[in-house]
């Protein structure tokens, strides 16, 4: 990888990281408990406030697990191990279009297929 094109990975890096942090800003009282006066609002209400409380813990804990992802992945390109863009299964470089499209990749599309299939 050029040092061009390592530069444009932790541009995007950073960029990512920074609409993770704003996900995770946005739900913070998203997946707090859900309280309701069982008195004004009916059951079916409860039941939807429930569920969204439960998307929003979903969303906010795969945006924690992407976080810390994309700062390892940072992490790396700040050591100057601009080799990690290699896939964790087979070890063949990730292609530069899946890296632009997905900075912290770290399977190339064959293997995520075969995890997929298996």
């Amino acid at each position: 990888m050029s040092q061009a094109q390592a530069n444009e990975i932790k541009a995007l890096l950073l960029q990512l990281k920074d609409q993770l942090l704003t996900t995770l800003n946005d739900h913070v009282g998203a997946a707090e408990t859900v309280e309701l006066d069982q008195a004004m609002v009916g059951r079916l209400s409860r039941m939807d406030a429930m569920q969204h409380q439960e998307i929003a813990k979903a969303q906010k804990r795969r945006a924690e697990e992407r976080l810390v992802q994309v700062e390892n992945r940072l992490r790396q390109f700040e050591d100057g191990e601009t080799e990690s863009t290699s896939c964790s299964d087979c070890l063949e470089p990730i292609p530069w279009a899946r890296l632009r499209a997905l900075p912290d990749a770290d399977l190339c599309v064959p293997c995520l297929n075969e995890r997929a299939n298996a």
